[in-house]
């Protein structure tokens, strides 16, 4: 059975951020010594790298479900958690990574080459990286975020330059064989090949990678046979060599006609009409095989495509094939355009954007769209309410409430942060009619009283008595009584 895998749908996972941590400081004779607690670790990211020594996808076929490690919590004394462990996945040369819908995430060339499948959570903020002058104690932190997961599809296409297409039983085993070092297995019997098989052949000072595509009869591009799964590998070679078999025992089959349907199957599939065709008539050492291509050789050369006559077993054509075949890889290669050095795309937000969007729905709700409202959401402890009141500080910051009364929304409509599967849900409840705006101190630890200095709380304390007393009039003695 064969161990040739070259199409899985995989399951990734990138790491959590692991949770910032919220600590006070303690110490003999200083019980609020100040907020010390740590950030928590990043996620680990999910990250493809293309090894030359591995030539399958057959480990996740296996094992289709890889996650990365999650960041540690924070923890006091200002101690951050460590990041987790990003989780490197090495697949094949040629590998193309798409998403569920088809769409090309990543084509994979080169040793290498790398692609992130998976961001890992952001660590969340302690209670230090979250004190500020109006915010002395936080009596919380934020937590971290959750890891990108991604349900996507590797397919693997071979990266040859030359692809050997025909019918089964054929001869393309055979010549491969003898072309390379390449030891597939030959049998006299049809789709002996199963798998593609992939040889490096020198002619001259040339040397290029030839692929025997297996299983292509008529219907082939549309799953018959072995054709559908493995036309694939046809699409990143430059040229295309048909192998016509001219010892057929099969008396309803002949060359010309094999040439056609192999044709027929390659423009169904798409793609291929701009690459050069090379024609092979295999078997003529077989007097009834020399008389059937000396025969068709003037119908193919009359189509224009190059003819060749050859042997496996006796060898006979395969060196003026293989430099010929060398010249056209060669001018393929000067063809293609000189790979340019990377760029950065540097596309700036936008003045007016304001980074969030808020439409109202059918049933009257009102929903909140946005990178930083949807990630804070994710970042906040719901069951702490200084979390809480720091999340609606942030909100108001940036305008959402400025927003939603726009769009009408009025104190106790619902308002929903995040997609419709993962959304926060609550009641609005506007800053400007609770007052919270004009006061300011959401989120703020009132612990921290009883560091201030003695003399500053009397001087406050004086403060508020003379204010509740009204205007004091000062007592002259040598005035007039």
């Amino acid at each position: 059975m064969t161990t040739f895998v070259d199409r899985v749908e995989l399951h990734v996972a990138a790491g959590n951020g692991g949770h910032g941590c919220a600590s006070v400081h303690r110490e003999k004779f200083k019980p609020l010594g100040g907020p010390d607690g740590g950030n928590g670790g990043r996620g680990g990211d999910v990250v493809f790298v293309v090894d030359p020594d591995v030539t399958t996808l057959l480990d996740y076929h296996h094992g289709p479900h890889r996650k990365a490690t999650n960041g540690r919590p924070g923890e006091g004394s200002h101690r951050s958690g460590p990041d987790g462990t990003n989780l490197v996945l090495s697949v094949p040369d040629g590998t193309v990574v798409l998403d569920q819908d088809g769409e090309v995430l990543a084509d994979m060339v080169g040793a290498g080459t790398t692609f992130i499948a998976g961001q890992g959570g952001r660590g969340g903020l302690g209670n230090a990286a979250l004190a500020s002058a109006r915010r002395k104690a936080p009596g919380f932190a934020l937590l971290g975020e959750p890891g990108e997961v991604r349900e996507i599809v590797l397919e693997l296409k071979t990266v040859a330059d030359v692809a050997l297409v025909g019918f089964p039983s054929a001869g393309k085993s055979s010549l491969i064989s003898v072309l390379s070092a390449a030891k597939p297995k030959i049998a006299d019997y049809p789709f002996t090949t199963l798998v593609p098989n992939l040889g490096v052949v020198t002619a001259g000072s040339t040397v290029f990678t030839m692929a025997d595509v297996p299983g292509l009869i008529p219907g082939a591009s549309e799953g018959k046979g072995l054709g559908l799964e493995f036309l694939r590998h046809v699409e990143r070679c430059s040229v295309l060599v048909h192998v016509l078999d001219c010892a057929t025992l099969e008396s309803y089959r002949d060359p010309l006609s094999d040439l056609d349907l192999i044709e027929e199957e390659l423009t169904k599939y798409g793609g291929l009409d701009d690459r050069p065709r090379l024609v092979v008539l295999n078997k003529t050492d077989i007097p009834e095989g020399k008389d059937l291509a000396e025969m068709i050789r003037p119908d193919l050369e009359e189509r224009g495509l190059p003819v060749f006559e050859v042997s496996a077993i006796t060898r006979q054509g395969l060196k003026e094939l293989s430099f010929a075949v060398a010249r056209i890889v060669e001018e393929a290669r000067a063809a293609r355009p000189r790979q340019e050095a990377t760029r950065v795309v540097i596309r700036p937000t936008a003045v007016d954007d304001a980074g969030f969007t808020v439409s109202r729905e059918e049933d009257g709700l009102f929903r909140v769209r946005g990178e930083k409202p949807e990630r804070w959401v994710n970042q906040t402890d719901f069951s702490n309410d200084e979390a809480v009141g720091y999340l609606a500080d942030r909100l108001n910051r940036i305008g959402i409430e400025q927003e939603l009364r726009k769009a009408g929304a009025r104190s106790g409509d619902g308002v929903a942060i995040g997609r419709e599967d993962n959304a926060v849900v609550f009641d609005w409840e506007p800053a400007m009619d609770t007052g919270a705006e004009m006061l300011g101190r959401r989120g703020e630890d009132h612990r921290m009283e009883a560091l201030r200095p003695a003399t500053q709380r009397r001087r406050e304390r004086d403060a508020e008595r003379d204010e509740s007393l009204g205007e004091y009039q000062e007592f002259d003695p040598f005035g007039e009584r």
